[in-house]
């Protein structure tokens, strides 16, 4: 059932299941459910089916850009929202806050999170009730997947506010676990579902090697875990867990690192075999465009079709995280010396003429000036031939007297700083052909877990266990070779946790891993770009104020984390 009819048919079916309502707004944290069998009439199978589709159909708003995205990359040295202009992206300052250190308990992007998190947590709740009654054949296998993302959306939800909520049946009270509680609940329902899990559903539902991929990230983040606040201790056990669960998936020789580094964030990424978990993002699924659109320039237009789809000018890169890359590679553009920085679709030259049918605009870190399809009074400017369309400089039409779209390496608070063109920028993720907003109709997959990441968490746990550089190495190097499409990088010599932590970084910014790596590596406290905060109870966020007011009528039930 990992079709494209069949998910679109997922979708269709849970429009119906308007019932399920979150744990977010109720002071006992009850969902309020209907009878879904009944009241819509369905067959086993379309009740099995639509129960399991909610689950993962909010997994785009969890990973929009003002949920996920700006608790996990905005928080850390990789990316900086400035006031772009003096106004934009203002948002009474929860962007300075949020990369300063200094959120609050009212801050919009903490609480939409938590809600989705949370969402995610009661839909799962509400699957696994309707499917342990259900008696089509599929049921067993979607029961297994919805309790293995009620445990990721535990992961994450224990990543970001230190705590999980454990409930099994609708009418009971919904538990708060955290520190070793909370880790040996996630552990036990990813192990119980793991037999029964299919191998071959994904990436956009979770399979065993996604179990497994979640099982290692829950054993090596589990120091950090156990104790939010404290110096993390990696135990050696854990980090046999983290060598068990990736050699699993490497062995299984499912997947395979792609030679080109941005097919993986591709239009056609669901197909990719690096991918191991996923948000299927695929067009009409409700995905959306925000982590392509976020920081393009707003006057960089990627679709001949659609000459309203644009950039909005939003996050950029910090000099922090840039000068990572030329101090690895000395006098070496970093954008020759390794295929993972930039990739070049746009000739840097005036009045080009292209054919709109192969257009395609830079990835990767964008530095400079930027060209792209000229457009003025509304549309794009052809070439004598009618057909062909114009391509040079572009201009910043927020910008007095219009001036070019030269993004510099500043980038900070500043009044300068904070340029509408100021930053490098980011383009991972494809823009998409169907963006007609430049929001709308993601269709690249947004990834969760891909096996680069497998290797590298293997890496990780060998280093951290016993030293063995010479095996964690092989495994790093065994990414940063297999990138071949477009160039190659050479091999790193020697590692260490911090090289590792360098690299790191260079293959997954802009992935919402960021922050987890700062906190689990102990840099999360280091000073960066416009960020000089050395507070530890910053590592994990406030929770929502309206949270704590919603549970107000259950004396101590669901307290604020320390520092807020």
């Amino acid at each position: 059932m990992n079709t494209y009819t069949e998910m679109k048919k997922f979708r269709n079916i849970a429009m119906i299941m308007v019932g399920m309502t979150a744990l977010v707004g109720c002071s006992d944290l009850n969902e309020k459910v209907l009878d879904e069998y009944n009241a819509a009439g369905l067959t086993d199978k379309q009740a099995a089916d639509g129960m399991i589709a909610p689950v993962y159909a909010v997994l785009p708003t969890i990973f929009q850009h003002t949920t996920l995205f700006a608790l996990q990359e905005i928080s850390t040295d990789e990316a900086i929202l400035p006031y772009r202009g003096g106004t934009d992206w203002g948002d009474n300052g929860i962007y300075l806050s949020l990369h300063k250190h200094e959120t609050t308990s009212t801050d919009p992007n903490v609480r939409n999170t938590w809600n989705a998190v949370l969402a995610g947590i009661s839909r799962s709740v509400t699957a696994i009730n309707s499917l342990k009654l259900n008696s089509d054949p599929n049921a067993k296998l979607y029961l297994a997947e919805a309790r293995g993302m009620r445990a990721y959306y535990n992961m994450v939800m224990l990543d970001l506010f230190g705590l999980a909520f454990s409930k099994e049946d609708l009418g009971d009270v919904t538990s708060i676990l955290r520190g070793e509680a909370a880790i040996a609940y996630i552990k036990s329902e990813l192990l119980d579902v793991e037999p029964v899990l299919s191998t071959s559903v994904g990436p956009g539902r979770l399979t065993k090697a996604g179990a497994w991929g979640l099982l290692a990230r829950l054993h090596l983040n589990a120091a950090v875990w156990r104790d939010p606040y404290g110096t993390a201790t990696h135990k050696a056990e854990d980090m046999d867990k983290v060598v068990e669960y990736t050699d699993k998936i490497i062995n299984s020789s499912q997947y395979a690192l792609s030679a080109d580094y941005w097919d993986i964030f591709g239009n056609a990424n669901h197909t990719n075999k690096e991918l191991i978990l996923a948000v299927d993002q695929r067009a009409e699924l409700n995905g959306h465009n925000r982590m392509s659109y976020f920081s393009l320039a707003n006057d960089q237009r990627p679709l001949p079709a659609y000459p309203a789809a644009n950039g909005t000018d939003g996050p950029a890169i910090t000099p922090t995280f840039y000068q990572s890359w030329v101090s690895a590679y000395g006098s070496v553009d970093p954008a020759v010396a390794d295929p993972r920085f930039f990739k070049q679709n746009v000739k840097k030259e005036d009045n080009q003429c292209v054919d709109p049918a192969t257009y395609k605009i830079d990835r990767g870190i964008l530095r400079g000036q930027q060209y792209g399809l000229i457009y003025k009074s509304g549309a794009f400017v052809k070439c004598a031939d009618g057909k062909s369309l114009q391509v040079g400089k572009i201009l910043n039409s927020r910008g007095k007297g219009n001036p070019l779209v030269i993004h510099t390496e500043k980038v900070d608070f500043t009044t300068e700083g904070s340029d509408y063109s100021s930053g490098y920028r980011v383009e991972k993720y494809e823009f998409s052909d169907k963006s007609a907003s430049g929001r709308n109709f993601g269709e690249a997959d947004l990834i969760i877990v891909r096996l680069a990441d497998v290797y590298l968490m293997r890496a990780e746990a060998k280093l951290r266990k016993s030293n063995d550089a010479a095996a964690a190495l092989a495994d790093v190097n065994k990414v940063r070779l297999s990138r071949t499409a477009n160039s190659a990088a050479t091999p790193l010599s020697t590692i260490n946790l911090d090289l590792l932590l360098r690299e790191r970084g260079f293959e997954f910014y802009w992935e919402l891993q960021r922050r987890t790596d700062l906190i689990r590596f102990g840099k999360y406290e280091d000073s960066w770009t416009e960020k000089t905060n050395t507070n530890k109870n910053m590592r994990i966020f406030p929770i929502p104020q309206t949270a704590i007011d919603g549970a107000s009528n259950l004396t101590g039930y669901l307290k604020q984390n320390a520092g807020y």
